[in-house]
């Protein structure tokens, strides 16, 4: 209305026009005709303060349409004998409203982003999936916090180019131009809004524009308290890595789990934490937590306390038989999980002695310990690495299945009921010492990235797949097993940096331009192997009632010299001859055939 009454003013020459009950008409008519314009133009969805300089564009066509609407029912009137409107006027109203208009809008944006500073401190996010979980994140984010939602991206045509919840909603061939347009700086993905079958797919679409990826968590996390509506976290590598997730049989849990006295030995670390807390969910009888690093075992016990169930922490080495005795019999310990090792290839293979006493002869005092006190079941966490062992922490891991193994045949052949197996997978993710959070410090501190040799393969799981896998296994053991979990498709360890580094934002260097962060290739490590593997003969596995576990074939056993082995290991390392003993550890592991797999 203002710039119809200053078009007439310089028309007319005249501030102060005469008005009358047909210029009156006239004026409402133009709000009354426009305004419906701009809504159907999107005037009044844009965010204001990431408005692209193209909407001017989008400004004058609004414009042009309501004058022109505003001229056809202007002469609709002079025909039935109303007002005349002097010919130039809708020319000034044109020019006058489009300065108004677009005019009004950029100068609300300098303000915003230059002028008073307000809500500088926000980021522009887009979130991509358009349900109820992405509705309730953008309320959520609203108003507070360091993003400014701008919209949702989805997948469904049906939805493109609609407001849901007042935000607009864009297709996902328009996120390049759209993450440069509106200078975003994070794409959050609500899962639960993707099918899982296109997860996989989104998130490599997404990796490549150098904006950082975050995961709202899924609903049912959210709905257990484990997350806030308004919490986002970074993308898990298992959903990068397209994991399909089986949820676990409840049955074989609480078969082997509730209301038991359990004892989980390197209680501290990686495996033995995440067994822990599984544990510590299906209400066992007690647990006893056996570690020996002190600060490692105070962290897992202060965590586990607010559980509820009977906790008990043990400070002890596995190799201390007098103390694993004392704590297997105190407690009457009914199942033992033995994940306490040293891990660590390359210091393992700095530290031979070390690694072969806490690995073998560690293995070997809790395993004949529960032998003697009647443990119902002995359960060795296993690594792929103790196949074909090139290192020696792959082959004090191969020791420790054997040993396992003729724990079992004692069993059975003294009529015991008493069952030992072994579970072998590979590389879980972000464990400690392993790969990934090498690669998250090094992208954190700006790179390089240092990778052995990009074509290396590793197999990977999530750390809580991986202890609900180990139990249920557990659970299916008749003696004497070893279990191997289906670990998917091996990765190269140079798409896992490449992924990570766009995961968190950034370009690869040489590769999606010449800024970023760079990946420095090292060379393999001693002992390491190019291609790591599960089975020693993949034909010999066999299923299982749980699709994610296979059993390898025992029904082939050799005869194995293994205490004469033992012998000459444990000699050894009284003379602490490093030598003798990385020839001693391998003279067995390569004497063993496959078919004792």
């Amino acid at each position: 209305m203002i710039a119809q009454w200053a078009s007439y003013a310089l028309r007319l020459a005249d501030w102060s026009p005469s008005i009358s009950w047909d210029r009156l008409t006239i004026a409402v008519i133009a709000p009354t005709v426009a305004i419906p314009v701009f809504v159907r133009m999107g005037l009044y969805r844009a965010v204001i303060r990431y408005l692209p300089e193209a909407a001017i564009w989008t400004i004058i066509k609004a414009m042009a349409i309501a004058t022109m609407i505003w001229v056809l029912l202007i002469f609709l009137m002079e025909m039935a004998g109303q007002g005349i409107v002097p010919r130039s006027v809708p020319f000034f109203y044109f020019a006058i409203g489009t300065a108004f208009i677009g005019g009004s809008r950029f100068a609300t944006k300098w303000i915003l982003t230059n002028g008073t500073g307000l809500r500088r401190n926000e980021e522009p996010v887009f979130i991509y999936g358009a349900g109820a979980s992405a509705v309730q994140l953008a309320h959520a984010l609203q108003g507070h916090g360091t993003r400014y939602v701008v919209g949702f991206i989805d997948d469904d045509p049906t939805h493109h180019g609609r407001d849901i919840a007042g935000y607009r909603v864009f297709s996902p061939a328009m996120l390049p131009t759209l993450t440069e347009r509106y200078g975003i700086t994070e794409i959050i993905l609500s899962m639960s809004s993707i099918p899982a079958s296109s997860r996989q797919a989104v998130i490599s679409q997404v990796s490549g524009l150098g904006v950082r990826i975050c995961s709202l968590p899924d609903i049912s996390d959210i709905v257990d308290g484990r997350y806030i509506v308004n919490q986002v976290r970074e993308i898990e590598l298992d959903e990068l890595l397209g994991r399909s997730f089986i949820p676990p049989e409840t049955s074989l849990l609480r078969h082997v789990l509730n209301d038991r006295v359990i004892m989980v030995t390197g209680a501290g670390g990686s495996i033995g934490s995440e067994l822990c807390r599984l544990i510590a969910r299906w209400n066992p009888k007690k647990l006893v937590l056996y570690e020996a690093n002190e600060y490692a075992l105070y962290k897992i016990h202060q965590e586990l306390e607010a559980h509820g169930c009977n906790i008990v922490p043990v400070l002890g080495s596995v190799v201390d038989d007098q103390c694993v005795r004392r704590t297997i019999r105190r407690h009457d310990v009914q199942v033992v999980y033995h994940a306490a090792a040293h891990k660590h290839v390359p210091l393992v293979e700095a530290n031979p002695l070390e690694g072969i006493r806490n690995n073998v002869f560690g293995t070997l005092t809790v395993a004949n310990v529960a032998f003697d006190e009647g443990v119902e079941k002995f359960v060795l966490i296993s690594s792929d690495k103790a196949v074909r062992p090139t290192n020696v922490m792959g082959a004090t891991k191969r020791w420790a299945e054997l040993i396992v193994r003729h724990k079992a045949f004692q069993a059975q052949a003294t009529g015991r009921m008493q069952t030992f197996c072994a579970v072998r997978f590979g590389n879980v993710i972000g464990s400690n010492g392993s790969v990934v959070p090498l690669f998250k410090e090094q992208i954190a501190r700006g790179g390089p990235v240092t990778v052995t040799d990009p074509n290396m393969t590793r197999y990977f799981m999530s750390i809580p797949e991986a202890a609900e896998l180990i139990v249920q296994a557990s659970a299916l053991s008749v003696g004497g097993d070893i279990f191997l979990l289906d670990m998917g498709e091996p990765v190269r360890i140079g798409d896992l940096a490449r992924n990570m580094i766009r995961l968190a934002g950034f370009n690869v260097r040489g590769q999606d331009s010449e800024d970023g962060i760079a990946i420095d290739v090292v060379g393999t490590r001693p002992g390491e192997k190019l291609v790591e593997e599960l089975f020693y003969d993949r034909n010999n596995a066999e299923p299982t009632k749980h699709p994610k576990i296979l059993r390898a074939d025992s029904s082939a056993v050799a005869q194995y010299p293994l205490s004469g082995g033992l012998k000459e290991l444990k000699k050894a390392l009284d003379e602490e001859d490093e030598t003798k003993a990385r020839t001693a550890l391998f003279d067995l592991v390569l004497f063993v055939p496959a078919e004792a797999s």
